[in-house]
């Protein structure tokens, strides 16, 4: 009967895990798109122009960035950290920054976190940024009035900051200021990685439908998209790529309308480019994922996280003691 009684436990316990991971492990590898050939001419084009990018011509001739006190080291930059912020929102900059963003290195690679941003509407904003921006150095602000319909600018201005200031950076995440990011448990994962380029990483959205309605603020017409769908692009509120994709991306920008939403626009990029997104469902894609902290020191991401809870999972997390299995 004891038999029995572990047997019937243990089914339980493997069910359970079964249930709880087997649709995403379903999804990382099985549902994984297949890598996009290389032979068209124009997909080579682009990777070739990206190889050969020349720095200097770009720092003279920026679009977007009208002012940055941000600086990236000569040496290389295990992982950059790029936070889509918005202007008005500096206390939540200063509760990342004394959190998750204040990890300049980690298992001895550095790391460097920067905002980015558009410009305010308010004067008074402007000045107390500036004086932000001066104090922290860690701003990238963009000549653009910062709104909903200029996110797809301020992606394509991290972008081009990125290949052209922080071209040692191996890897860059793009993320959302209301994020908590396990920098340990990332970086562990990218340091396992064997692929060398195309790192295109996050959670992967397949079969994304456009928005059609004309009253929605996220409506794309059809002259600017005409697909049914949209390529598979990992989901917007973190993601990783290599400094090679940013390349890639910036170069095929340039035939890409601005319209579309950020994370959809950077696949559509990456698509041009040859490059075929990787998923992962340690990031949590726009999902809150409930506190546990060894769950947390797991995950790569949490998304719509309260300042609050930001200081105290973070101080949890952080505090060395491992977790079992």
């Amino acid at each position: 009967l004891r038999t029995h009684q572990w047997c019937f436990i243990l089914f339980n316990v493997l069910l359970f895990h079964v249930l709880l991971f087997g649709a995403d492990l379903l999804e990382e590898y099985f549902l994984r798109s297949l890598p996009l050939s290389y032979t068209d001419a124009k997909t080579l084009e682009i990777r070739e122009k990206a190889r050969k990018l020349d720095m200097d011509p770009l720092k003279a001739n920026l679009s977007y960035t009208v002012s940055s006190a941000a600086t990236c080291s000569d040496q290389e930059v295990f992982l950059l950290i790029l936070v889509c912020s918005s202007p008005e929102n500096r206390t939540r900059r200063n509760v990342i920054r004394q959190t998750w963003g204040n990890v300049t290195d980690t298992r001895g690679y550095a790391v460097l976190t920067l905002f980015a941003l558009g410009k305010p509407a308010s004067v008074t904003t402007q000045l107390e940024i500036n004086e932000e921006s001066q104090k922290h150095r860690d701003i990238i602000e963009g000549s653009f009035i910062d709104s909903p319909q200029t996110q797809t600018q301020k992606m394509l201005m991290s972008v081009e900051w990125t290949v052209t200031f922080c071209p040692h950076a191996r890897y860059i995440l793009e993320t959302d200021e209301d994020t908590f990011v396990g920098i340990p448990s990332l970086a562990g994962y990218l340091l396992s990685l064997t692929q060398l380029e195309d790192i295109y990483i996050g959670r992967v959205i397949h079969q994304g439908v456009p928005n059609r309605d004309p009253k929605s603020p996220g409506f794309v017409p059809i002259h600017q998209y005409s697909e049914e769908f949209y390529p598979d692009y990992c989901e917007g509120s973190a993601f990783i790529m290599s400094q090679d994709v940013a390349r890639k991306v910036y170069v095929a920008a340039k035939e890409v309308a601005v319209s579309v939403p950020p994370d959809i626009f950077v696949g559509i990029c990456a698509k041009k480019a040859g490059i075929t997104p990787i998923h992962s469902s340690r990031f949590s894609g726009e999902k809150h994922i409930s506190y546990n902290r060894c769950c947390y020191k797991f995950i790569f991401t949490s998304s719509n996280m309260k300042e609050d809870e930001l200081f105290k999972d973070w101080k949890e997390t952080s505090d060395g003691k491992d977790c079992s299995l």
